[in-house]
């Protein structure tokens, strides 16, 4: 049987591994986009295309990675609830 700390020290190690991939993640997209944006060299309402969907396109990913590190830390902590009882 695992002992309160060990439980402790699991979650722990689960939440940065999430974190670590959602960052990753996150690193990717904002250098990604940024990086290849500049390749889509045409205008779009007077402003370069590649910068319109760079602004925007990333911002609908941080919000997906807010969310889905919200819905996976609720699971983590059920888990964790359930693992205490």
């Amino acid at each position: 049987m695992p002992t309160p700390a060990d439980r402790h020290r699991r979650y722990w190690a689960r939440n940065l591994r999430v974190v670590g991939w959602l960052l990753a993640l996150w690193l990717a997209v904002t250098f990604g986009i940024g990086w290849g944006a500049p390749a889509l060299a045409f205008d779009f309402f007077g402003w370069p295309f590649g910068f319109w969907a760079a602004a925007q396109g990333a911002l609908v990913v941080y919000v997906v990675i807010v969310a889905v590190y919200a819905r996976t830390v609720n699971r983590l902590d059920q888990a964790h609830e359930d693992d205490t009882d």
